[in-house]
């Protein structure tokens, strides 16, 4: 929910929200009454989650967009290459890749919704260790196994 809104400001007749808390209600804004056509206040808070990087005007936050984007990009065209040309490269490829993609989306997730320091640092702990237990089974799959292109290939064909 991005906004919650204070009805009874709105039409005088002193309805309350469900699920009401004043303690949400934090920046004011404003809008036109019909009947009088005057501006009355309503309040509603908008929640931002705060920035990876320490500053603003830091480069790195567009760098890393950049790169997800890329990693995106190339996650599209590995699939194909998969498919017509199984092999190690691709199977380490995809390895590295899927780990790293979902290591950045959990962690926006983690960004999104888990608050306060100690549990932050907790969460990103977990992450990186599941990050790397998982990246380390692939490449395990990858070395003793049939690889991930094959496994993928097997599954479709029964």
């Amino acid at each position: 929910m991005a906004a919650i809104v204070r009805l009874s400001s709105v039409c005088r007749r002193g309805v309350k929200p469900l699920f009401y808390q004043s303690s949400l209600l934090a920046r004011p804004a404003v809008v036109l009454h019909n009947e009088r056509q005057q501006p009355l206040p309503l309040t509603a808070r908008i929640h931002s989650s705060q920035p990876l990087y320490a500053g603003s005007d830091s480069k790195a936050a567009s760098l890393h967009w950049t790169a997800e984007r890329v990693l995106s990009i190339a996650l599209l065209a590995m699939v194909p290459a998969a498919y017509f040309s199984p092999g190690p490269v691709i199977d380490y490829s995809l390895a590295a890749a899927l780990t790293l993609h979902g290591h950045w989306g959990i962690g926006q997730v983690l960004t999104d919704y888990v608050k306060g320091d100690a549990k932050m640092k907790m969460a990103n702990a977990g992450l990186f260790l599941l990050s790397t237990v998982t990246f380390a089974g692939l490449c395990y799959f990858n070395y003793n196994d049939v690889g991930i292109c094959k496994a993928v290939a097997l599954l479709w064909s029964k």
